[in-house]
Order: structure tokens, then sequence, then C-alpha cells
């Protein structure tokens, strides 16, 4: 095939079950471990996976006796990763609430140039009252206004990286000129949410800007991600509403003026895999068993605006639930969970099961094979470009989709045997961008 899958490794402490740090093979500290997270980075590389991901938020998102909570820093994480790998991406969240563009910027052009090139930016808006009382605010922003600022931060970055041409420097020791101060740009930006002159203090990076990721699937989410990402981590739960939000988001990105193919969409997956299936769907009521569901009817609860006492554990979903307007915390979640509990006709306590392995991103239990069924039929259909691979456990759930499933997509012919790049752009097939700065002057000298 001359398309062919792109998989990230979405890695998250022991793993992305809810009660996978209560198996005898997990550390329940792993979370705060650099070394685990370097491993798993290798793994991943050995499977030649495209790059890795670490979430963030700045806020303790768990009630801490229930789970392991709390994380390292990412863009720290990634530079101990760049020193360990010398070939798969490197992606963190970083949120356009709580950072200013100049320091964030500069992180990830730092970054960038550690990893000879191989970062990415997954840009996310921050909902939860929580986040907002962390900075000096009673409440999160408003879900319109917060992809506005995120609009202006990321064109804010963007400049910032573009402020040094890629020729800037000059380093000639016979005259004394390091760097050609007209090819490094102060543009004193002055917006509604941001007032920075410029230039950056770090030049143009290896790949110009990180790639850049987006995970929102709200209209305006999608409407962000259409102008801007590169990458769209995205949630769908049946293969048609992963068509439709595949159609609907490429379309939208041609309508803006871009490439759709430089657009791609790799929804989650949280596969569950066993030597038959009848032994994999073992291991996952191993896991789902271990769940502590008062802790995750609290959560629901909160999700859906409710006091918790109107959730059943053993009845279905009220039916005078919020409507999606109505919610200001991460509305497309929102809506996914509803339908999942409404199509399946799910009891709490049933949809606590099936939120438990991805908090509402696909989950998959049976054989290697299958697994790698459902994937060619996601990527052959037009739900996808690749996936945004999930582990419910780390390490084991990793290695096993590195020794087992990535052998059969590329004996089908749907994955890399080899890396043909050194940076995250490359694998992503992805070109480096020009620099804003010199493409205006070159128009203005014609």
């Amino acid at each position: 095939m001359s398309r062919t899958l792109h998989l990230n490794a979405f890695l998250m402490s022991t793993g992305h079950h809810e009660a996978s740090w209560r198996l005898p093979e997990s550390d329940p500290l792993a979370h705060m471990d650099v070394e685990h997270y370097i491993r798993l980075a290798q793994i991943a590389e050995r499977g030649l996976f495209d790059s890795i991901f670490f979430a963030d938020s700045p806020v303790l998102e768990a009630e801490p006796g229930q789970r392991p909570t709390g994380k390292l820093e990412p863009t720290i994480l990634l530079t101990a990763a760049a020193l360990r790998t010398s070939r798969i991406g490197l992606i963190a969240t970083a949120s356009t609430s709580y950072n200013d563009p100049y320091n964030l910027a500069r992180r990830f052009a730092s970054v960038d140039w550690v990893s000879g090139g191989r970062v990415g930016w997954n840009i996310v808006t921050t909902a939860g009252a929580d986040a907002a009382r962390n900075f000096g605010l009673d409440d999160v922003p408003d879900h319109r206004l917060r992809y506005e600022k995120a609009a202006e931060f990321v064109d804010v970055s963007t400049k910032l990286w573009d402020s040094w041409d890629d020729d800037a420097y000059v380093g000639d020791k016979q005259i004394g000129i390091h760097s050609d101060p007209d090819k490094v740009h102060q543009f004193d930006h002055a917006g509604e949410f941001f007032r920075v002159a410029g230039p950056l203090n770090v030049p143009r990076s290896p790949q110009a800007y990180p790639v850049l990721v987006q995970a929102g699937s709200s209209e305006d989410g999608k409407g962000f991600a259409a102008r801007y990402a590169e990458a769209v981590f995205t949630a769908q739960q049946t293969l048609d509403d992963g068509k439709a939000f595949y159609t609907d988001l490429k379309d939208r990105a041609r309508r803006l003026g871009r490439d759709p193919e430089a657009v791609k969409i790799l929804p989650g997956i949280v596969p569950v895999i066993g030597d038959t299936e009848a032994h994999a769907r073992e291991l996952d009521e191993e896991l789902a068993n271990l769940i502590l569901p008062d802790y995750q009817r609290r959560n629901l609860a909160e999700r859906f605006n409710l006091p918790v006492e109107a959730l059943d554990l053993d009845g279905q979903l009220p039916e005078d639930l919020p409507l999606e307007d109505d919610i200001q915390d991460a509305k497309s979640r929102f809506t996914l969970i509803v339908n999942l509990a409404r199509r399946e006709r799910l009891t709490v306590r049933e949809l606590i099961a099936r939120l438990g392995g991805g908090r509402g991103h696909r989950t998959f239990a049976g054989t290697a094979e299958q697994v790698a069924d459902t994937i060619q039929e996601w990527f052959v259909s037009g739900a996808a470009d690749g996936f945004n691979i999930m582990p419910a456990v780390l390490p084991s759930g990793l290695e096993t989709f590195v020794d087992q499933v990535v052998p059969i997509l590329q004996q089908r012919g749907l994955f890399r045997t080899e890396y043909e790049s050194t940076t995250l752009r490359g694998h992503y097939g992805l070109a480096r961008p020009e620099n804003q700065f010199t493409v205006a002057e070159s128009a203005i000298a014609r």
C-alpha cells in the first residue's frame, strides 16, 4: 500500500486502565519514575512508532486516595526521552489557557533542538474550574473564548518560531559576525489576549515548528483543528462515528485551503491483548473487577453536573441530563459518553467499567490478530490515518502490541519496517513550514 499507518503511543503511568496500578505486576510509583517513561519510549521506538505522547493538566486530576496522581512536567520527560532515543517523535500537552506564548514557544523550540527535530505540541484549552482556581480565576473561561485565545496563542507562537530566518546564523570568526541581525525579526504583536514583541531567544529549530496536535472534538475544537492541527487525537466509539468525524474534519481543512492529507487523524484505542479471545476477555474482566465504582460514580456525577445520588449504580443514566451546550468542560467527551450509555443501554456500573479503560476512547479485548483487524478496518474504511495506542497496562501492554500486533501490520503492508526520517514531521509525512517573515519579504521584493 502507498498509504501506511501512523502510530502514536499515549503513555500514562501504569497504563490507561483506571485500576492498572492495582495489578501485582505494576509499580504504584511508576508515574514519578523518569526511567519508567524512558523505557516506554524505547519500547515504542523498537516498534517503529511515529511518536509517544504525554498528556498534562495544571491540576490534580484524580483523588489521591484512589489512583496514582500527580505528573512530572512533560517537556522535562520529553527531554529525558530525547537523550535516550534517536528516532521516535516526542509529543506533550501544554495549555493555552495557563501558559505564556513566549515561554512555551521557547520550551518547545529548545526540546526540538535537543531531540534533533522530533517534538510535537498537543494544544489544549483546559476545561475545569479546579485548574482556573490554581491561576487566580474563580471559574473556567467560556468554551468559545478559550478557543479564541488558543488561536491567538498559536499565531503568536508561530511568529516566535519564525522570528529567526533559517540562514540567520553566520558564524564568521574572521569578520566577527555570529548572526545576521537583519534576519532576526521583532514583530510587535498586539492582540486581544497577548502583547509580544519578539524575537524568540532560540533560533529556528530543526523542524521550524513542533508538529501541532489537537484533541478537541466539539464544534469549536473541530474548527480549531481544521485551521491549525497537523495531527488530531480523537475518541470515537463506532466505525460510522469515526468515518463521519474523519470526513467532516478533512472537509473543514479543505475549505480553509489546507491539504486534507496534511491533517492526520488518530482515534484512540485501548487494546487488551490475549493469546485467545477468551484470555483477552479474562484480562479485561480482571481489570474491571478492580475498579472502585463509588469513586467513578462521583466523577460521572461531576461530569454530568448532577448530585451523586442521582446516579444509581444498577440503573441507567437519568433521562434529564444536561445538553452539550450547557456543558463548559470537555463538551465532545460528554456527548460521547452519553451516546455510548444510551446506545448500549448500559447501567451506570457497566458504563463505569467501559470508561475505566480509556475514559471514553474505544476499548478492544481480543487477540493480536483481532486488534490488527480492527485497526485495518478503520484505516481502509476512511475512519483513521492511524491510531493513538493507549495500553491498558504499562509496560506489558505496549510490549505485547509491539511484539505481536506490529509484525502483523507490517506483514500486511500497513506499517513501516524501518524509520525513513529523523524528524517527527518526516514520520507523519508533513512539510517543514516556510518562514512567514521570509515569505512576506520575498512577496514585497517581487
